[in-house]
């Protein structure tokens, strides 16, 4: 599971055909890329993921930083971001990986309303470098 903020590059020869086709600059074809987006990795039928349309950058931070918190713990948890995503993390000592953290993602479109949830489980993921890693993720956000 990713979540992401798509940004399409104006030099991309894709996105300069598609802009000369709608009959606009690349830089307004590719916009300011401020849409999130929630990408899972399974058989989902929209491509894999969806977007998160009004979600604001501050309201990622503080999901963000929630599941920075949680993860920080040790120990299980929930964090959620609405009535889209509910992230679930259980602890356990893995032999390959150390002290890591297993997830279970449970993730509802926003649109057609509805949609059914689709849930995924992670394979361990090394706790310290989860740490880490969400913490540049935060970084670049700021």
């Amino acid at each position: 599971m990713l979540l992401v903020r798509p940004r399409l590059d104006p030099a991309d020869p894709a996105v300069r055909e598609a802009a000369e086709q709608a009959g606009v600059s690349a830089e307004e074809f590719a916009g300011p890329g401020d849409v999130w987006a929630l990408m899972l990795d399974d058989d989902y039928e929209s491509d894999g993921g969806f977007e998160l349309p009004g979600v604001r950058d501050a309201e990622v931070d503080d999901f963000a930083e929630r599941l920075q918190a949680a993860v920080g713990t040790g120990e299980t948890f929930t964090v959620e971001a609405g009535a889209v995503l509910r992230l679930e993390g259980r602890p356990i000592v893995h032999a390959r990986t150390g002290e890591s953290y297993v997830f279970t993602v449970h993730a509802t479109p926003p649109e057609p309303e509805g949609a059914p949830t689709v849930s995924l489980e992670t394979g361990p993921v090394p706790r310290a470098a989860l740490l880490a890693a969400i913490e540049e993720f935060r970084s670049e956000l700021a």
